[in-house]
């Protein structure tokens, strides 16, 4: 059992200063405001939370209609980010993202006019309904915080996160994420359709919409800044760097896979591991850590093949790959 492996000690949270307390009180209180708008979803919204912990970006894949919007708001709302909403269309262009030059008459020069780009919380909403051009746009800013226009490099706010959703490829009117976009996101989450009592309470509830617009920050920008600090000193051991490794390794030997994990993609199951242990009040990483995190950070970045050696979706590649490789 876990717990007898001295490899992975089982501690409590150490006593925390009073600056440390007030952001973990705050974080948890996102998480419990959150639950009462987005109901009956709360790993989901733990979830997400660790992303932006972590330092990443959200993808959210779901059907039209099931709360992908709302999250995305409620969560902006309540760590009191700057938020902005793109819609993405076909007719998208990358200048209606990044921003534009327009020349201005009476100074005879161009002046930059900043895009919707330049917040803290962008939701770029039903991303795959936009041209790869357009989807391109968001390459640079998701990687480096930061975007080129006219020659010139301009720095993003801090904290810079992207949540984005798409509808079902299968659906009309959708252009598939390449894998060099997918693999920007640090997490793919599905919300799914509510369970009956969650349903019923909304059927007979307050419009969410309204409950969305009270919504008032739950935490400064500075305590989540501290907290994106903290998840990078959760202590990870050597064995359990060494049970990411084999993960990661797994993916690259096995024929189950289309292709393997790349070293990026372990950097993230790592950082959502330590993310995910902070959230659960603990100084350090545990292997249920990465396997609590693993679905949402490798999901979109395996593709299993089936045994006729054809590309399955039946197959779950972040379940096969926990239940094949053993915890060293």
């Amino acid at each position: 059992m876990l717990a007898e492996n001295k490899n992975y000690p089982q501690t409590d949270a150490p006593n925390l200063t009073l600056g440390e307390r007030d952001a973990h009180a705050a974080i948890r209180d996102v998480i419990s405001r959150a639950g009462e708008i987005i109901l009956g979803k709360d790993a989901q919204i733990r979830m997400a939370i660790a992303c932006i912990l972590a330092r990443g970006h959200l993808l959210i894949e779901d059907v039209p209609g099931v709360g992908k919007t709302t999250l995305s708001h409620v969560i902006a709302s309540l760590l009191g980010l700057k938020y902005q909403r793109i819609q993405f269309t076909s007719d998208l262009l990358p200048a209606d993202i990044v921003g534009v030059s327009i020349f201005d008459r009476d100074s005879s020069t161009f002046r930059f006019h900043s895009g919707p780009i330049f917040s803290q919380v962008i939701l770029a909403d039903e991303i795959n309904r936009a041209s790869p051009k357009a989807q391109s746009a968001l390459l640079e800013a998701m990687e480096e915080h930061q975007v080129t226009a006219d020659g010139k490099t301009m720095s993003l706010p801090e904290p810079f996160f992207v949540i984005a959703t798409q509808n079902p490829s299968h659906q009309i009117g959708t252009f598939p994420l390449p894998e060099s976009q997918l693999d920007r996101f640090l997490m793919r989450i599905s919300l799914g359709y509510p369970d009956q009592s969650a349903e019923r309470a909304l059927l007979k509830g307050e419009d969410r919409r309204e409950m969305v617009a009270r919504v008032k920050p739950a935490m400064s920008v500075a305590q989540l800044v501290a907290l994106q600090k903290e998840v990078t000193e959760i202590h990870v051991s050597d064995a359990l760097v060494d049970y990411v490794q084999a993960l990661v390794t797994h993916t690259r030997d096995s024929s189950h896979f289309e292709m393997g994990l790349s070293p990026r993609a372990g950097l993230a199951l790592l950082r959502a591991a330590q993310a995910w242990a902070m959230l659960s009040g603990r100084k350090l990483v545990l292997p249920e850590d990465v396997q609590t995190v693993a679905p949402a950070v490798v999901g979109h970045r395996l593709r299993a093949i089936s045994n006729k050696g054809s590309t399955s979706k039946s197959i779950d590649p972040a379940q096969d790959l926990i239940q094949s490789v053993p915890i060293p």
